[in-house]
């Protein structure tokens, strides 16, 4: 009986951690399309990252509802609207260090993130962002499309996680090189049943 307990709390954890990072249909198809992208250029797929899926939906919602993109802060910034240090990120880069350590700040995740993000530009009614748009935004510039295709700046890193987020028009990918314990504890859990 206490295995079968164990057991039951062990997979109904499981569950719930992999719905609260789970991708949308739309951040699958990105994801899908990222992962085709990268094999066209003879690289390996990047394993998904619940941590840093957490990360990326959350800065896609927090850009579309509370806009901190604005004035001299671009879209990898952070508003003051939640449980997360503001960040007014801006051209000059003087913020890396608080951008990329939002993985750490909200969740488990042992390593530093990287984020690309595009969006929806100058529309009177909302348009949304799908999977196509956000990797056709970034195919389009030569820094997003280094950190995709590991070229460049980024020649020599290894990602092993990957966390995508859709929300209105806002796409957030973010990168890492560190693989996430949420993927191992999870890939070990289903290996011990």
């Amino acid at each position: 009986m206490k295995k079968f307990c164990i057991w039951i709390f062990l997979t109904f954890g499981f569950v719930l951690s992999t719905l609260a990072q789970s991708l949308s249909s739309e951040e699958q198809k990105l994801y899908d399309l990222i992962m085709k992208y990268r094999k066209e250029k003879g690289l390996p797929p990047i394993p998904h990252s619940p941590s840093l899926t957490f990360v990326a939906q959350t800065h896609a919602k927090d850009l579309a509802l509370n806009r901190p993109d604005q004035g001299k802060c671009n879209a990898h910034s952070w508003s003051d609207q939640g449980n997360w240090i503001p960040v007014c990120y801006t051209s000059d880069h003087k913020q890396a260090e608080k951008m990329w350590s939002k993985p750490s700040e909200l969740t488990d995740y042992k390593g530093k993130g990287y984020e690309i993000v595009t969006m929806v530009y100058g529309r009177p009614t909302p348009v949304y962002m799908n999977a196509p748009m956000a990797l056709k935004s970034w195919k389009g510039s030569s820094s997003h499309n280094a950190v995709l295709i590991n070229s460049g700046i980024w020649k020599s890193s290894n990602w092993q996680a990957i966390g995508i987020g859709i929300y209105k028009g806002y796409a957030c990918v973010w990168f890492g090189e560190v693989s996430d314990e949420i993927n191992e504890k999870n890939e070990n859990s289903e290996a011990k049943q």
